[in-house]
């Protein structure tokens, strides 16, 4: 399995993987920076009143817990993307979370409490350049979207350990895919020999758009999965190739 993730972020795949008896490289094209300024914490707490949240990762909620405690406030309604930031919400204190099944940013649209929303504000917990097509589907359905930037990524030079052994792969490899920032930087980062490597892997998909991203970078052989989750990237991964 190959995994391309922000540095410090491979262990949850790296544990799922080794459980299946499979092993993992791991690809950071980025780390990830948790912001701690004046600026983002009154941006943060304006968020956080607002009458409907959304928090877009579960390093979204790490970020924000470390600024303020989580606390739902009297006919609030708090949404996450998925099933794991739904997950680090409640672990942070917030008992009701509203998560699609989809998990992805179509998924969280299709949510009954997102539908209504003109001369409503959302706050929208994220980070940098995550989820583009949020905000401005929120805005669109009459919203005041609070945007607050807890964390940001900054990209990295991609490691040479892994890539040695991305190109001495001489037997099948699955690439976990969750992020469509991450897969850009890496196929833009790596010379063509290794692009063209990790395009005859088989790409499994936390979603849809990122299923479509695949196709348009070259991959052939792509499985969708159920969510970014380890244990659904994994599961999917088991299936037998329809290629």
């Amino acid at each position: 399995m190959i995994s391309l993730r922000a540095r410090g972020e491979h262990a949850p795949l790296r544990a799922a993987a080794a459980k299946a008896g499979a092993g993992l490289i791991a690809i950071s094209p980025w780390r990830l920076l948790l912001r701690d300024d004046a600026a983002t914490r009154e941006r943060l707490r304006e968020a956080l009143a607002a009458p409907r949240v959304v928090f877009t990762s579960p390093v979204a909620v790490r970020a924000a817990r470390r600024l303020q405690p989580l606390r739902t406030l009297d006919g609030q309604r708090w949404f996450a993307v998925g099933a794991g930031t739904a997950m680090a919400l409640r672990r942070a204190g917030v008992a009701g979370v509203d998560a699609p099944q989809r998990m992805d940013s179509e998924g969280l649209l299709s949510l009954p409490g997102l539908a209504e929303l003109h001369g409503q504000d959302v706050g929208f917990v994220t980070a940098p350049g995550g989820r583009g097509v949020l905000v401005p589907a929120l805005e669109a359905r009459g919203a005041r979207v609070i945007r607050a930037d807890v964390y940001e990524r900054e990209a990295v030079t991609l490691s040479p350990r892994p890539l040695a052994r991305l190109a001495e792969l001489d037997a099948p490899a699955k690439l976990a895919l969750s992020s469509a920032q991450a897969l850009q930087l890496v196929m833009d980062a790596l010379p063509e020999p290794l692009r063209d490597r990790l395009r005859r892997t088989q790409a499994i998909a936390a979603s849809e758009r990122l299923a479509e991203l695949a196709r348009a970078q070259g991959f052939t052989d792509i499985v969708l999965a159920r969510s970014a989750r380890p244990a659904d990237l994994i599961e999917a991964a088991a299936r037998p190739s329809t290629k």
